[in-house]
């Protein structure tokens, strides 16, 4: 049986209705009926309709119509209006969440805390360019080489001299010495690079350290195609999208890293940072609408279900969150953190983009649905539109695995030349935080399309026919 009539048969084909055809006024006279023009190449069994159906305008105005009506899943065209008693629903339903979501911003926020200083001296940048860079013995300062060999098993250093460009020296030149080891990125003449200063003496090359490249160019121009590309395909909406995303890096800067610095729990800041998120990029990139709201609610659910999941597999597998990098930051902090509270809250603000394309998906299609048949019941729209979910959740879970598998690459491989066998690599802290990070990310994935489908075919079910398939303004 081919795969469109099993599916068939499990939810049942879609209903259609036929094309109405506009009634004349009472007391006019009826239209002339223009008689139909032969189809060609029309195979039996073909249903297809006519390009321009009789009595409908074919002028650029219905053009335009019809390229609104047949938009694209995630509802980029302009949303149908809401009825009264949708929208008090939905009012009802978002309204708590939305409270909920401001007083933990405003109870978790660090009001009149100082920033918390790093433990480490990382010194003061200065930007450089490398002018010369030689490789040879590694040598203290005013020591000299004696002989050509070098002693065995001695490693070779790379002798840079830098011309300062900024700081309390800038202009003068610095010749530092760098070990050559696998683990240091190597240097060259004409490249860009930033030193650490202690304080120390300008002049002396014990005040600097080499410790990096310069990349702001670069990144901003990657930045600005990213920029161009989405206006340019998304136009108006790409620039809603270029703002939310804007909006939500400003609620982690702002918000979330300072919170979880003061001391709250990373968790709980999480989750109200991602409720801000939530409603910050959804309604500003898509609209505020019915179908908007829905994919809000579908998305509160599904980050409840992974943050559920996450905290009960976390404690039961007993992971504790202190990898290298939290470590380091404990150390730098000079304090103790919730290194599984933090885990959680990565877990959480990590799947939140990916629930967010779902349920917008969903909602969309069912709305679609909808509004091609203002007669169909909940039940048939939640069958019709769970069809249409199963084929995006394949391809979103393995967005989500391909996407942690590649930031967790190098933990990766180091476990895979340790030696200890595969169920000991799978229990590494590492390994086994990235295991529950990427399923219980991939189960409220999942669990995202039937939940999201089930509340947008009964709150569009509630919606009057009429308002479905007349007006195509926005609430």
């Amino acid at each position: 049986m081919a795969r469109d009539e099993l599916a068939d048969a499990e939810t049942g084909p879609i209903r259609r209705i036929p094309a109405e055809r506009p009634r004349p006024a009472r007391g006019a006279e009826p239209a002339p009926v223009r008689p139909r023009r032969p189809v060609r190449d029309r195979e039996p069994g073909d249903d297809r309709l006519p390009r321009h159906r009789p009595g409908h305008a074919t002028g650029p105005r219905q053009r335009h119509r019809d390229r609104q009506d047949h938009g694209h899943g995630h509802g980029h065209g302009p949303a149908q209006p809401a009825s009264r008693r949708v929208r008090v629903l939905l009012i009802w339903l978002l309204a708590p969440i939305a409270a909920a979501t401001v007083a933990g911003l405003l109870v978790l926020y660090p009001w009149g805390k100082a920033k918390p200083v790093s433990a480490y001296q990382q010194g003061t940048p200065v930007h450089g360019t490398v002018t010369t860079a030689l490789s040879g013995p590694c040598l203290a300062p005013g020591q000299v080489q004696v002989g050509t060999a070098p002693k065995p098993g001695e490693k070779p250093c790379l002798t840079v001299e830098v011309a300062m460009t900024d700081g309390a020296a800038g202009g003068s030149s610095v010749k530092l010495m760098v070990p050559i080891e696998p683990s240091t990125p190597r240097f060259a003449a004409g490249d860009k690079v930033v030193l650490a200063y202690n304080g120390g003496a300008t002049t002396d090359p014990s005040s600097y350290q080499l410790v990096d490249f310069q990349r702001g160019l670069p990144l901003a121009l990657l930045a600005a195609l990213f920029a161009i590309a989405v206006v340019v395909l998304g136009r108006w909406q790409g620039l809603a999208a270029l703002g939310a995303l804007v909006l939500s890096f400003g609620v982690l800067v702002l918000f979330v890293l300072p919170a979880i610095l003061a001391g709250q729990n990373p968790l709980l800041v999480a989750i109200a940072g991602a409720g801000l998120i939530m409603f910050v990029a959804l309604y500003l990139t898509h609209g505020l609408s019915a179908r908007t709201s829905v994919a809000v609610l579908g998305t509160l659910v599904s980050l409840a279900l992974i943050g559920v999941l996450s905290a009960l597999f976390s404690a039961a597998a007993s992971l504790t969150g202190l990898d290298d990098s939290t470590s380091t930051l404990i150390g730098a902090l000079g304090h103790g953190i919730d290194g599984r509270g933090l885990l959680l809250a990565g877990i959480v603000i990590g799947a939140l983009g990916v629930l967010d394309d779902v349920t917008v998906t969903q909602t969309s299609s069912v709305w679609e649905l909808r509004r091609a048949n203002p007669n169909l019941s909940w039940r048939e729209l939640y069958r019709a539109g769970l069809r249409i979910g199963r084929d995006h959740v394949g391809s979103a879970v393995n967005t989500l695995v391909m996407a942690y598998a590649g930031a967790a690459l190098p933990v990766m491989l180091y476990s895979s030349i340790s030696g200890v066998g595969l169920g000991a690599i799978l229990g590494s802290q590492d390994i086994a935080e990235e295991i529950v990070r990427t399923l219980a990310g991939s189960i409220g994935i999942v669990a995202a399309v039937p939940v999201t489908t089930v509340l947008a075919a009964l709150i569009a079910a509630q919606e009057d026919s009429t308002s479905v398939s007349g007006s195509r303004e926005g609430v």
